[in-house]
């Protein structure tokens, strides 16, 4: 097995459903343009109230991914 070098990034998503849509989002965007990815961290979790009710929610991430050799 070879030696392996990562990178972090941070982004945030967004979602009106759910937290774990928030995630899902970021991630599924990310992917679009960030290869290798294998981990991530949930970092802060917020929200948008409008009409005092939950409107969207935020959350932002630390996504790792590994280095092209």
């Amino acid at each position: 097995m070879t030696d392996r070098v990562y990178k972090k990034i941070e982004i945030t998503g967004t979602s009106t459903a759910s937290v774990e849509g928030a995630v899902e989002n970021a991630i599924s965007h990310a992917a679009k343009t960030v290869r290798n990815m294998r981990w991530f961290e949930v970092t802060e979790t917020r929200g948008r109230i409008e009409a005092d009710k939950v409107a969207e929610w935020q959350v932002t991430l630390k996504i790792g991914f590994a280095l092209d050799d």
